[in-house]
């Protein structure tokens, strides 16, 4: 990736603004922030309400169970953060967005930031969606209480690809999903643990055996463990 030429910017939109830093304010994502490398806002959606009790849901048209975040307060929040960043790129965290891919990081890393609304109760109303054209996206296919945990697995996949992040760049090209494999098994000392010896190839010192028995293990675990990606890989679409 190369150096950029401004700060990467992080903004949320969230009922939860206290739960930010939160992870990100610690090791790489922490320090790349003390150095400049990147910054955080978080901007409080009930700050956008407009009686006396800050109200940001309502019950669902058609009836069911709980409740819908109103559309004119989250859509003055995002009108201030648009206004303020028109430039970041607009996310919405929901479990029925498309899977977040580390291609998918790598743009959103290598553009000038991500504004994430983060949602709460039984979702955002349909119309705030429609109106701002948001992308949605989903980290798998599980449910989380907000979209809080979500976003500071977004923000911690995109910084880590900053220029300046990591210590060793050069690692990033042997990690999962990089080239759509899945990495290969790692080792350290001690070489015998509890009769468990290290694979001999790795101290063998044939640097080039090396690279191809890891080459072999990361196309074997992905050909087992995610199919969808070995096909993609054994296609060359990667």
């Amino acid at each position: 990736m190369a150096k950029l030429d401004r700060t990467w910017k992080a903004k949320v939109m969230t009922l939860f603004p206290e739960m930010f830093p939160g992870t990100l304010g610690l090791s790489l994502a922490g320090q790349g922030q003390k150095d400049g490398v990147w910054t955080l806002e978080t901007l409080d959606i009930r700050d956008f309400a407009h009686d006396k009790h800050r109200s940001v849901d309502d019950t669902p048209f058609g009836g069911g169970p709980g409740m819908v975040m109103r559309p004119d307060v989250v859509s003055e929040a995002i009108d201030a953060s648009t206004k303020a960043d028109p430039d970041l790129a607009m996310i919405y965290l929901t479990p029925r967005g498309r899977p977040l891919t580390q291609r998918r990081v790598r743009q959103l890393a290598e553009g000038p930031g991500v504004a994430l609304l983060c949602g709460r109760f039984e979702g955002l109303d349909e119309r705030v969606l429609d109106a701002h054209e948001i992308e949605e996206i989903s980290l798998g296919d599980f449910v989380l209480s907000g979209g809080e945990a979500a976003a500071i697995a977004v923000i911690d996949a995109c910084v880590r690809l900053l220029p300046g992040v990591m210590g060793t760049p050069e690692s990033l090209a042997e990690e999962s999903f990089e080239k759509d494999l899945l990495e290969y098994p790692q080792y350290t000392r001690p070489q015998d643990w509890n009769g468990r010896t290290v694979p001999d190839v790795l101290v063998s010192g044939h640097h080039k055996k090396v690279r191809a028995w890891r080459r072999s293990q990361a196309e074997d675990i992905t050909r087992e463990r995610r199919p969808d990606l070995w096909a993609r890989y054994a296609g060359g679409d990667g």
